[in-house]
């Protein structure tokens, strides 16, 4: 099942807002920001979660969670398009395309990421599971996205620009800025499944542990990395006068760094987790460990 969750989340995405009631130039942009690829990891979480949480029922399972996990992705994708935008960190290319603010305008990226946020939570608020799940899971999602998580963290970004950071100051900004949602969309997967508390709290610190490790890896290639390959501007940081991992640390040590919160991701599944999703849930964290090598 689990090489089969991004086919799924591709298949939902790409059947979302396709509505006349939508204005064209709304739709197109949205569509357009959404559908330019990325590897939907934070929804294919979700789902890996909310499987290995409901052994015998698996398929029920993801069919049932899968608009909340799209719901995910949307969130996601606004937060890049803002996040793109020349008020932020004003960039020109994303996922190998240019941004919605250059393929479109200013004014149409900002209403496209407006829309996704928004919407997202009418696709969350439709999956069939439990209500008391549905409501805890959206909560999460409200709190993992406003103002003391993600928005938190960009903001927290911008303030770091031109200063030096301590490591916690680092570890906070990047817990909210990138952790926040990865480590929620794990959590929301254990949750709409029905999981125990145990199994909530595994998967709550593999995503947070996760987190961090993405965003360092994140931050080494914007130093070592091919555009071409990474699909955004490299040596952005750098220009911008960002925080990263490896301006605090170095580099082999930001990679030291990642290796061990993508052990640590790993190690929070043991004893709890077992069979191809907890495998897929392993070699996931094992793979990002070596995305900088």
């Amino acid at each position: 099942m689990p090489t089969s969750l991004r086919d799924r989340v591709e298949r939902y995405l790409n059947d979302a807002f396709l509505d006349s009631e939508i204005p064209s130039r709304l739709s197109e942009a949205m569509r357009y920001s959404l559908l330019a690829g990325g590897k939907r990891i934070r929804p294919v979480l979700c789902l890996a979660f909310a499987a290995a949480c409901a052994p015998g029922r698996e398929e029920e399972t993801v069919e049932a969670a899968l608009p909340f996990a799209a719901g995910l992705e949307m969130i996601h994708t606004y937060s890049l398009i803002h996040d793109d935008l020349p008020a932020m960190d004003d960039d020109d290319l994303r996922r190998g395309k240019p941004t919605c603010h250059r393929a479109f305008d200013e004014a149409t990226a900002i209403l496209a990421g407006d829309a996704l946020l928004t919407d997202a939570f009418a696709h969350m608020a439709s999956a069939k599971v439990p209500a008391a799940a549905l409501l805890e899971a959206v909560r999460l999602t409200a709190e993992a996205s406003g103002a003391a998580g993600m928005a938190g963290g960009q903001m927290l970004d911008l303030e770091g620009e031109g200063r030096k950071l301590t490591l916690e100051e680092l570890n906070v900004l990047n817990a909210k800025k990138t952790g926040a949602l990865l480590r929620n969309a794990c959590e929301c997967g254990a949750v709409l499944a029905g999981a125990d508390a145990a199994r909530r709290d595994a998967a709550r610190r593999y995503g947070a542990d996760l987190g961090i490790a993405f965003q360092i890896t994140d931050d080494i290639l914007d130093v070592v990395g091919d555009e071409a390959v990474v699909g955004k501007e490299v040596r952005h940081d750098a220009e911008a006068e960002k925080a990263t991992w490896p301006s605090l640390i170095g580099l082999e040590a930001a990679r030291k760094e990642a290796l061990r919160y993508c052990a640590s991701a790993e190690s929070a599944l043991d004893g709890l987790f077992s069979g191809p999703e907890a495998d897929f849930l392993r070699a996931t964290a094992r793979k990002l460990a070596t995305r900088t090598f």
